[in-house]
This record gives structure tokens, C-alpha cells and sequence, in this order.
């Protein structure tokens, strides 16, 4: 419920999820004034602001409540609102999710795998995801952890015209981790 017209007129705000008080709702004994020019009426009581707003036909707004004494302004709630959730929205368009691709590899790893498991490498960082490379040992395998290094080595060398490190390999129990993050 977004709000409700009361009988004299003005609106009554609902159960919103920002709870903005307006008109009436607002309890405060006075309150300082802002016209919708942006020019400061000063501070007067809550009756004589809502006068004020009727004589500009839209509402007394609360926008600084926790102020003392609290700062209202006269608008239309209704484009105001308007304007604040596209506002959100442009914002929300413009914020980028950063998305971490994990691709495994083992010691073993034969070449014809390598270059496949690189090629996506490749066309994640270039899709601007960040890239978790990981050497996995099984079993005796944790003694050539060497190896491991080098094809670690190998793919910075591969990818460096298309990635940074991020992080370094190092070893975590049975695995080798490295961090890439595109260009």
C-alpha cells in the first residue's frame, strides 16, 4: 500500500519499506521549512507548514527527521518517489557483478587438456570474470608439487597479454591456488 487519502485531503503514508513520514504523520512540534524552489521559509509549527503546503497544493515532506528541529520540505510525494526509485535503478544498471571462473587442473594434466582448459581461460578473462586456477594432487602426487608450479608458471605465462595475478600460487593442503583478474 503505497498510501492513503485522507478526508481532508492529504495523503497518509503507507507501510513503506523507507517509512518517508508526510502531512500529517509528521510528529515533530515544529519544523524547519523548505519551499519546492529550494528557498528556506524558517522554522515554523507543523500546523502552519501543512498550511503552507495546501497553498502549493502538494505535501509536507519529512526528509531530515533525525535533525533538530527536523527539515521538510513542500513537494509532490508522489514524483519524488518516482524520481528516488529510478534514481536506484540507474544505479543498480550501472554496478558490476564480479563473477570468479574456477577451473582444475591436475599434475598430470595431459597437453591437448591444457590448451582446452586454457582456451576457456582465455574467454573468461576476456568476458572480464576473474579467474581461480587450481592444481589439484591425489594420492602420492602431493611429492612432484613441482610440477604443479610449473604448469601454474606456464598458464601466467599464457594469459599474461589478457591477465594480471592477483594472487600468487601458493598451497593449500592438497591444491595450488592461483588468482587471475582480467586487464
Amino acid at each position: 500500500m503505497e498510501g492513503v487519502i485522507a478526508k481532508d485531503g492529504f495523503k497518509r503514508p503507507g507501510k513503506d519499506k523507507d517509512s518517508i513520514r508526510i502531512n500529517n504523520a509528521i510528529n515533530a512540534e515544529s519544523v524547519r521549512v523548505i519551499s519546492p524552489d529550494g528557498e528556506q521559509l524558517g522554522i515554523m509549527t507543523v500546523p502552519a507548514a501543512l498550511d503552507r503546503a495546501r497553498d502549493y497544493t502538494m505535501d509536507l515532506v519529512e526528509i531530515a527527521p533525525k535533525a533538530t528541529p527536523p527539515v521538510c520540505r513542500i513537494m509532490e510525494y508522489g514524483k519524488f518517489k518516482y524520481e528516488k526509485a529510478k534514481r536506484e535503478s540507474a544505479a543498480k544498471k550501472k554496478q558490476t557483478v564480479v563473477v570468479i571462473k574456477e577451473i582444475k587442473f591436475r599434475p598430470k594434466t595431459d597437453e591437448h587438456d591444457y590448451l582446452f582448459k586454457l582456451n576457456h581461460i582465455r574467454r573468461f578473462l576476456m568476458a572480464k570474470n576473474k579467474v581461480k586456477v587450481v592444481v589439484r594432487f591425489r594420492g602420492r602426487e602431493i611429492i612432484h608439487m613441482d610440477k604443479g608450479m610449473e604448469m601454474l608458471e606456464r598458464i601466467k605465462v599464457d594469459v599474461v597479454d589478457l591477465a594480471t595475478v592477483e594472487s600468487d600460487a601458493r598451497s593449500e593442503g592438497r591444491t595450488l591456488i592461483m588468482m587471475l583478474s582480467p586487464k
